[in-house]
């Protein structure tokens, strides 16, 4: 939005799906991706670095090369925007993080099943806002009007999401959980790691099944507010659909980093409640006045910051984390 350039070009694409469909496999074959067992807080954090290290670099490496192709003002322009979606994108996933410890806690899954319904889950994702973020970049260069539509229900999201920000969702009562509980076969507990089985000649499905039913969905469920978060920084394709994808490939890290201390951050969600009026805000005046993207970046990082360290403060007296 700060600049109507698109960067994105054929190869540019190319190569950052084949590196992202590596590193997917490289996460479910070569790092423990095919072996049940739990993730440790250490083992979590290491992660969380790797990716956020590989998106700096990414971020890095794009710059050097609009610099050399467009000039300095279009790198670091880009370069920012990269940051700052980045960064939102990131936070929004925190959210994500407290309904998987939901899910979990609902289902009862063991601590060595969760990585591998999370990692189905990183890769639905992935493909769901993929066809999201295509839509969405075609929709507003068709209809700029639909920029006030995004900004409209952000505004009211980060509303709704202070209003209730300490309530607790019923699964019990999720409409979709129950009509699938009476029309699938399922087994009475784990089967490992499975989704299903077949017993006796007839496939049954496994718990786990459901839960990653109910993962997918709170995946589409927060896609739609995030996608429209990121378009307020930028429309540029690319740089949407990048920033956007290292954010949750690094999602699966973060949750076994947080589980254990996702008490700690309860005050976040108000924060993350704020950055969602924030841009929605940004959003319904981009015609009437553009933030910039470093104030914008400064915005978001500040409220971040603030409710991170004011939760850290409130439950300072609460146990360490244990691995």
């Amino acid at each position: 939005m700060e600049t109507a350039l698109n960067i994105g070009e054929p190869w540019m694409w190319a190569v950052f799906i084949v590196f992202v469909l590596v590193m997917l496999a490289v996460d479910l074959f070569l790092v423990g991706g095919n072996k049940a067992h739990k993730v440790s807080f250490k083992e979590a954090a290491a992660w969380s670095l790797v990716w956020f290290g590989l998106a700096m670099l990414f971020n890095l490496g794009l710059w050097w090369y609009l610099k050399g192709s467009y000039g300095s003002e279009i790198a670091e322009t880009k370069a920012m925007e990269f940051l700052t979606g980045y960064l939102i994108e990131k936070s929004l996933a925190v959210d994500n993080i407290f309904v998987f410890l939901m899910i979990f806690g609902f289902f009862a899954v063991p601590a060595e099943y969760q990585r591998r319904v999370l990692i189905y889950g990183v890769i639905g994702a992935i493909v769901m806002r993929a066809i999201m973020i295509l839509a969405g970049a075609w929709l507003i260069q068709e209809f700029h009007w639909i920029l006030y539509l995004f900004g409209a229900f952000l505004v009211v999201t980060g509303i709704k999401m202070l209003i209730f920000a300490e309530a607790e969702p019923d699964l019990g009562r999720n409409p979709l959980l129950n009509w699938l509980k009476g029309r699938m076969r399922l087994t009475p507990d784990y089967r490992g790691e499975k989704f299903w089985v077949v017993e006796n000649g007839v496939r049954m499905f496994t718990p786990l099944f459901l839960v990653l039913i109910m993962i997918e969905l709170s995946d589409l469920v927060f896609a739609v507010d995030s996608i429209p978060a990121i378009f307020a920084i930028t429309t540029d394709p690319f740089i949407v659909f990048t920033s956007n994808i290292f954010a949750i490939l690094g999602l699966r890290a973060m949750y076994f980093m947080l589980a254990g201390v996702a008490d700690r951050f309860h005050l976040l969600k108000y924060g993350l409640a704020m950055v969602l009026v924030f841009v929605g805000v940004k959003m319904l005046i981009v015609d009437f006045y553009k933030i910039p993207i470093g104030l914008s970046l400064g915005i978001v990082g500040l409220i971040i910051a603030t409710f991170m360290f004011t939760s850290l403060w409130v439950t300072r007296k609460q146990p360490g984390v244990r691995e």
